[in-house]
């Protein structure tokens, strides 16, 4: 059985992005960047929303050809091409750079994925995170908080009908006040 993780930076008050879909605010320094760099090599499969989709196939296709990239962002591109991934989406009619669209019910089809054999998968997008949460689905959560408040915006977690008991396996603190949290579900 695989690993479903779901793990993304936002702020003090719960945010993933700003009103207006503004990420601004959690730009990673190096340290942080790299870190994620490495978070997502040991990712096998990515399973995006539309929205996060639309972020990430805007800007990292052509990352490490972009004026100024570092040699992480090179990486990270290079990474984030060659990883499949599953894009979660009723409205868009087709995707590209090693994935593929699925239009059908989220949360069977996380679960069929997370039946399978193979490495972990890495859940990103607020609704889309919100219903493997519900559903019980996600086995570590990654809370990578900086220090700022929002006001609003989408938020990481979403309403649950029970609680859900977790084990604290990892913190780091990072520069400028950054702080990740990684938890286990406790099943």
């Amino acid at each position: 059985m695989r690993k479903l993780l779901y793990g993304m930076n936002l702020s003090v008050d719960g945010y993933i992005s700003a009103p207006g879909d503004d990420l601004g605010w959690s730009e990673p320094n190096d340290e942080l960047f790299q870190w994620w760099l490495g978070e997502e090599r040991a990712i096998e499969l990515f399973l995006y929303g539309r929205r996060l989709w639309e972020t990430m196939s805007s800007y990292w296709p052509t990352g490490d050809q972009q004026p100024g990239a570092t040699p992480t962002d090179i990486e990270f591109a290079r990474n984030w091409r060659d990883t499949p991934k599953v894009v979660f989406s009723s409205t868009l009619d087709e995707v590209d750079w090693n994935a593929r669209l699925f239009a059908g019910d989220a949360v069977a089809e996380i679960a069929r994925l997370k039946a399978g054999d193979g490495g972990p998968m890495r859940v990103g997008g607020a609704k889309l995170a919100a219903a493997a949460m519900r559903a019980g689905l996600i086995d570590e959560y990654t809370i990578v908080t900086h220090p700022v408040l929002v006001g609003g915006g989408a938020p990481f977690f979403t309403v649950l009908d029970s609680w859900v008991n977790l084990n604290l396996v990892e913190t780091r603190a990072f520069p400028g006040g950054v702080v990740m949290n990684r938890y286990e579900t406790r099943r």
